[in-house]
Protein backbone atom coordinates (compact mmCIF):
# COMPACT_ATOMS: atom_id res chain seq x y z
CA UNK A 1 0.00 0.00 0.00
CA UNK A 2 1.05 3.63 -1.07
CA UNK A 3 0.59 5.17 2.40
CA UNK A 4 1.56 8.74 0.97
CA UNK A 5 -1.84 8.57 -0.36
CA UNK A 6 -4.12 7.04 2.63
CA UNK A 7 -2.28 9.75 4.61
CA UNK A 8 -4.72 12.59 5.32
CA UNK A 9 -2.38 15.51 6.44
CA UNK A 10 -4.69 17.71 8.99
CA UNK A 11 -4.19 13.64 10.72
CA UNK A 12 -0.65 13.80 10.77
CA UNK A 13 -0.21 16.92 11.65
CA UNK A 14 -2.37 16.15 14.86
CA UNK A 15 0.05 13.04 15.34
CA UNK A 16 3.02 14.81 15.17
CA UNK A 17 1.35 17.66 18.10
CA UNK A 18 1.20 14.78 19.97
CA UNK A 19 3.83 13.42 19.65
CA UNK A 20 5.64 16.66 20.59
CA UNK A 21 4.33 17.71 23.43
CA UNK A 22 4.65 14.30 24.86
CA UNK A 23 8.29 14.05 24.31
CA UNK A 24 9.16 16.97 26.19
CA UNK A 25 10.20 17.50 29.54
CA UNK A 26 7.35 18.65 31.24
CA UNK A 27 4.61 16.63 28.83
CA UNK A 28 0.89 18.10 28.37
CA UNK A 29 0.26 14.38 27.54
CA UNK A 30 1.94 10.61 27.47
CA UNK A 31 1.29 8.95 24.17
CA UNK A 32 4.63 6.79 23.43
CA UNK A 33 2.31 4.58 20.82
CA UNK A 34 1.72 8.04 19.26
CA UNK A 35 5.26 8.49 19.13
CA UNK A 36 6.59 5.35 17.49
CA UNK A 37 3.76 5.33 14.94
CA UNK A 38 4.50 8.65 13.84
CA UNK A 39 8.11 7.77 13.26
CA UNK A 40 6.77 4.67 11.03
CA UNK A 41 4.49 7.26 9.47
CA UNK A 42 7.42 9.17 8.71
CA UNK A 43 9.65 5.95 6.83
CA UNK A 44 6.77 6.02 4.64
CA UNK A 45 5.70 9.24 3.51
CA UNK A 46 7.09 10.52 0.26
CA UNK A 47 9.77 12.96 0.67
CA UNK A 48 7.52 15.70 -0.10
CA UNK A 49 5.33 15.06 2.95
CA UNK A 50 8.27 14.68 5.05
CA UNK A 51 9.22 18.51 4.51
CA UNK A 52 6.33 19.84 4.36
CA UNK A 53 4.67 18.48 7.33
CA UNK A 54 6.95 16.59 9.70
CA UNK A 55 10.56 19.00 8.88
CA UNK A 56 9.28 22.00 9.61
CA UNK A 57 8.78 24.15 12.77
CA UNK A 58 4.91 23.43 14.20
CA UNK A 59 3.45 26.37 15.65
CA UNK A 60 3.40 26.70 19.86
CA UNK A 61 0.30 27.27 20.09
CA UNK A 62 -1.09 24.69 17.73
CA UNK A 63 0.60 21.79 19.27
CA UNK A 64 -0.27 22.59 23.11
CA UNK A 65 -3.82 23.30 21.93
CA UNK A 66 -4.24 19.79 19.52
CA UNK A 67 -2.31 17.53 22.84
CA UNK A 68 -4.68 19.51 25.54
CA UNK A 69 -7.65 18.59 23.44
CA UNK A 70 -6.39 15.28 22.85
CA UNK A 71 -5.60 14.79 27.10
CA UNK A 72 -9.09 15.99 27.56
CA UNK A 73 -11.15 13.94 25.51
CA UNK A 74 -8.76 10.84 27.27
CA UNK A 75 -10.65 12.31 30.59
CA UNK A 76 -13.75 12.48 28.62
CA UNK A 77 -13.39 8.76 27.70
CA UNK A 78 -12.39 7.48 31.68
CA UNK A 79 -15.25 9.36 33.20
CA UNK A 80 -17.48 7.65 31.00
CA UNK A 81 -15.94 4.27 31.43
CA UNK A 82 -15.62 5.23 35.28
CA UNK A 83 -19.21 5.48 35.56
CA UNK A 84 -20.80 2.82 33.02
CA UNK A 85 -19.50 -0.66 33.81
CA UNK A 86 -20.05 -1.93 30.09
CA UNK A 87 -19.38 1.51 28.10
CA UNK A 88 -18.56 1.33 24.66
CA UNK A 89 -16.24 4.19 23.03
CA UNK A 90 -16.74 5.64 19.30
CA UNK A 91 -14.40 7.31 17.59
CA UNK A 92 -15.39 8.91 14.41
CA UNK A 93 -13.10 10.27 11.86
CA UNK A 94 -9.73 9.01 14.04
CA UNK A 95 -7.31 9.26 11.87
CA UNK A 96 -3.98 8.14 13.40
CA UNK A 97 -5.22 8.62 16.71
CA UNK A 98 -3.83 6.54 19.64
CA UNK A 99 -6.87 6.96 22.29
CA UNK A 100 -7.11 2.69 23.02
CA UNK A 101 -3.62 2.59 23.86
CA UNK A 102 -3.33 5.56 26.43
CA UNK A 103 -6.62 4.65 28.29
CA UNK A 104 -5.29 1.43 29.32
CA UNK A 105 -3.03 -1.33 28.99
CA UNK A 106 -5.55 -3.70 29.22
CA UNK A 107 -8.05 -4.57 26.08
CA UNK A 108 -11.54 -2.55 26.42
CA UNK A 109 -14.44 -1.94 24.28
CA UNK A 110 -13.39 0.73 21.49
CA UNK A 111 -14.48 1.29 17.58
CA UNK A 112 -12.24 3.74 15.33
CA UNK A 113 -14.69 5.13 12.28
CA UNK A 114 -12.54 6.49 9.09
CA UNK A 115 -12.23 6.19 5.41
CA UNK A 116 -11.21 2.83 4.53
CA UNK A 117 -7.76 3.79 2.93
CA UNK A 118 -7.24 5.49 6.52
CA UNK A 119 -7.67 2.33 8.47
CA UNK A 120 -6.34 -0.13 6.38
CA UNK A 121 -2.93 2.27 6.49
CA UNK A 122 -3.62 2.29 10.09
CA UNK A 123 -3.75 -1.81 10.51
CA UNK A 124 -0.91 -2.00 8.95
CA UNK A 125 1.29 0.04 10.63
CA UNK A 126 -0.27 -0.97 14.26
CA UNK A 127 -0.06 -4.80 13.42
CA UNK A 128 -1.62 -7.39 15.88
CA UNK A 129 -1.44 -4.08 18.47
CA UNK A 130 -5.03 -2.58 16.26
CA UNK A 131 -6.80 -5.46 18.84
CA UNK A 132 -10.08 -3.32 18.69
CA UNK A 133 -12.73 -3.04 16.23
CA UNK A 134 -11.79 -0.21 13.25
CA UNK A 135 -14.31 0.25 10.85
CA UNK A 136 -13.29 1.61 7.54
CA UNK A 137 -15.94 4.23 5.74
CA UNK A 138 -16.68 7.44 5.61
CA UNK A 139 -19.10 8.51 8.63
CA UNK A 140 -21.64 10.06 6.95
CA UNK A 141 -22.48 6.37 5.80
CA UNK A 142 -25.14 4.12 7.93
CA UNK A 143 -22.14 1.14 7.71
CA UNK A 144 -20.99 1.98 10.75
CA UNK A 145 -23.74 3.09 12.67
CA UNK A 146 -25.50 -0.23 11.94
CA UNK A 147 -22.25 -2.11 13.43
CA UNK A 148 -21.98 -0.35 16.47
CA UNK A 149 -25.64 -0.88 16.62
CA UNK A 150 -25.49 -4.34 16.45
CA UNK A 151 -23.07 -4.02 19.67
CA UNK A 152 -25.04 -2.29 21.81
CA UNK A 153 -27.57 1.03 21.92
CA UNK A 154 -26.90 2.31 25.27
CA UNK A 155 -23.73 3.62 27.66
CA UNK A 156 -21.96 4.66 24.22
CA UNK A 157 -19.76 7.72 24.48
CA UNK A 158 -19.41 8.88 20.99
CA UNK A 159 -16.15 11.35 20.09
CA UNK A 160 -15.70 13.76 17.46
CA UNK A 161 -11.91 15.38 17.71
CA UNK A 162 -11.61 18.06 15.02
CA UNK A 163 -14.41 16.96 12.58
CA UNK A 164 -17.67 18.39 12.98
CA UNK A 165 -16.61 21.96 11.18
CA UNK A 166 -15.07 19.87 8.35
CA UNK A 167 -18.18 18.67 7.51
CA UNK A 168 -21.74 20.30 5.65
CA UNK A 169 -23.72 21.64 8.90
CA UNK A 170 -26.75 19.59 7.01
CA UNK A 171 -24.62 16.47 7.07
CA UNK A 172 -23.64 16.92 10.91
CA UNK A 173 -27.48 17.45 11.72
CA UNK A 174 -28.52 14.71 9.87
CA UNK A 175 -25.63 12.74 12.38
CA UNK A 176 -27.46 13.97 15.23
CA UNK A 177 -30.99 12.54 13.93
CA UNK A 178 -29.50 9.09 13.41
CA UNK A 179 -28.04 9.15 16.52
CA UNK A 180 -30.79 10.24 18.55
CA UNK A 181 -33.44 7.77 16.87
CA UNK A 182 -30.82 4.66 17.34
CA UNK A 183 -29.19 5.09 20.50
CA UNK A 184 -30.50 6.08 24.47
CA UNK A 185 -28.47 6.89 27.43
CA UNK A 186 -25.52 8.20 25.18
CA UNK A 187 -23.24 10.65 25.13
CA UNK A 188 -21.24 12.94 22.61
CA UNK A 189 -17.88 14.83 22.65
CA UNK A 190 -17.14 16.84 20.12
CA UNK A 191 -15.68 20.16 18.73
CA UNK A 192 -17.12 23.23 17.24
CA UNK A 193 -15.94 26.43 16.12
CA UNK A 194 -17.80 29.58 15.57
CA UNK A 195 -20.41 30.01 12.47
CA UNK A 196 -18.68 33.30 11.43
CA UNK A 197 -15.33 31.54 10.51
CA UNK A 198 -17.03 29.20 7.90
CA UNK A 199 -18.59 32.27 5.10
CA UNK A 200 -16.42 35.31 4.02
CA UNK A 201 -13.44 36.71 5.01
CA UNK A 202 -12.90 35.28 8.41
CA UNK A 203 -13.02 31.75 6.19
CA UNK A 204 -10.72 33.18 3.87
CA UNK A 205 -8.35 34.16 6.45
CA UNK A 206 -8.60 30.74 8.85
CA UNK A 207 -8.10 28.87 5.95
CA UNK A 208 -4.71 30.95 5.20
CA UNK A 209 -3.66 30.40 8.72
CA UNK A 210 -4.42 26.89 8.83
CA UNK A 211 -2.28 26.35 5.05
CA UNK A 212 0.83 28.08 6.88
CA UNK A 213 0.82 26.75 10.01
CA UNK A 214 0.41 23.18 8.83
CA UNK A 215 2.15 23.06 6.01
CA UNK A 216 -1.08 21.13 4.25
CA UNK A 217 -0.92 21.73 0.58
CA UNK A 218 -4.45 22.81 0.88
CA UNK A 219 -6.18 24.10 3.97
CA UNK A 220 -9.11 21.60 5.52
CA UNK A 221 -11.66 23.95 5.16
CA UNK A 222 -14.31 24.76 7.97
CA UNK A 223 -17.44 23.93 6.22
CA UNK A 224 -19.97 24.36 9.15
CA UNK A 225 -20.17 25.30 12.91
CA UNK A 226 -22.26 27.19 15.68
CA UNK A 227 -23.38 30.61 17.10
CA UNK A 228 -24.22 28.89 20.45
CA UNK A 229 -23.81 25.55 21.96
CA UNK A 230 -27.17 25.24 22.30
CA UNK A 231 -27.76 25.43 18.84
CA UNK A 232 -27.14 21.68 18.50
CA UNK A 233 -30.13 20.72 21.16
CA UNK A 234 -32.54 21.50 17.91
CA UNK A 235 -30.67 19.10 15.34
CA UNK A 236 -32.23 16.54 17.09
CA UNK A 237 -34.97 14.93 20.04
CA UNK A 238 -33.38 14.22 23.50
CA UNK A 239 -29.49 16.09 23.00
CA UNK A 240 -28.97 17.43 25.61
CA UNK A 241 -25.55 19.97 25.98
CA UNK A 242 -24.15 19.52 29.11
CA UNK A 243 -20.60 21.47 29.18
CA UNK A 244 -18.45 23.46 26.99
CA UNK A 245 -14.34 23.16 27.47
CA UNK A 246 -11.99 25.18 25.77
CA UNK A 247 -8.10 24.36 26.12
CA UNK A 248 -7.55 28.07 26.96
CA UNK A 249 -9.27 26.78 30.21
CA UNK A 250 -6.18 24.12 31.44
CA UNK A 251 -4.07 25.22 34.39
CA UNK A 252 -1.04 23.81 32.26
CA UNK A 253 -1.38 25.76 29.53
CA UNK A 254 2.06 26.97 27.13
CA UNK A 255 2.65 29.91 27.54
CA UNK A 256 1.56 30.13 31.17
CA UNK A 257 -0.15 34.06 29.97
CA UNK A 258 -2.30 32.39 27.42
CA UNK A 259 -4.55 31.53 30.83
CA UNK A 260 -5.65 35.30 30.38
CA UNK A 261 -7.72 34.49 27.76
CA UNK A 262 -9.59 32.22 29.21
CA UNK A 263 -11.91 35.01 30.38
CA UNK A 264 -12.42 36.32 26.85
CA UNK A 265 -15.51 34.71 25.62
CA UNK A 266 -14.58 35.54 21.82
CA UNK A 267 -11.13 33.28 22.75
CA UNK A 268 -12.83 30.26 24.59
CA UNK A 269 -15.56 29.87 22.22
CA UNK A 270 -14.13 30.31 18.76
CA UNK A 271 -13.12 26.36 18.58
CA UNK A 272 -14.17 24.54 21.67
CA UNK A 273 -15.45 21.24 22.53
CA UNK A 274 -19.09 20.62 23.57
CA UNK A 275 -20.50 17.37 25.72
CA UNK A 276 -24.25 16.50 25.05
CA UNK A 277 -25.88 13.87 26.19
CA UNK A 278 -28.35 11.52 23.87
CA UNK A 279 -31.65 10.09 24.70
CA UNK A 280 -31.45 10.62 28.70
CA UNK A 281 -33.90 13.73 28.87
CA UNK A 282 -36.12 11.52 27.06
CA UNK A 283 -36.07 9.07 29.82
CA UNK A 284 -37.75 10.85 32.24
CA UNK A 285 -41.27 12.27 32.77
CA UNK A 286 -41.88 15.94 32.82
CA UNK A 287 -43.09 15.52 36.71
CA UNK A 288 -39.75 13.79 38.06
CA UNK A 289 -37.39 17.06 37.20
CA UNK A 290 -35.79 15.97 40.50
CA UNK A 291 -35.35 12.49 40.08
CA UNK A 292 -33.71 13.20 36.48
CA UNK A 293 -30.76 14.93 38.48
CA UNK A 294 -29.76 11.72 40.03
CA UNK A 295 -30.41 9.65 36.92
CA UNK A 296 -28.59 11.79 34.37
CA UNK A 297 -24.71 11.46 34.09
CA UNK A 298 -22.28 12.71 36.81
CA UNK A 299 -20.70 15.80 36.71
CA UNK A 300 -17.99 16.48 34.21
CA UNK A 301 -14.02 16.59 34.92
CA UNK A 302 -12.82 20.09 35.64
CA UNK A 303 -11.93 22.66 33.98
CA UNK A 304 -15.39 22.96 32.35
CA UNK A 305 -18.66 25.31 32.19
CA UNK A 306 -21.46 23.39 32.65
CA UNK A 307 -24.73 23.72 31.76
CA UNK A 308 -28.01 22.85 32.46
Amino acid sequence: MDITDAVSETALVTLRARAIESQRARPLIDDPVGVELLGLLEQRLADDTRKRILHRRLPTALSVHLALRGRQYDRYVERFRSEHENALVVSLGAGFDTRYFRISDEPWPYVEVDLTDVIAAKKELLGERAGYTMIGCSVLEDAWLEEVRAMQREHVLFLAEGLFMYLPRQSVVDLFGKLASSFTRCEIVFEVVREKYTRGIWKRMVDSKMKRSMGTKSAATYESGVRTAREVESYANGIEVVEEWSYLEADDIRPSFMRLFRHLKSMTRSQWTIRATIGWSLMTPPDSAQSSKAASPASPVAPGEVLG
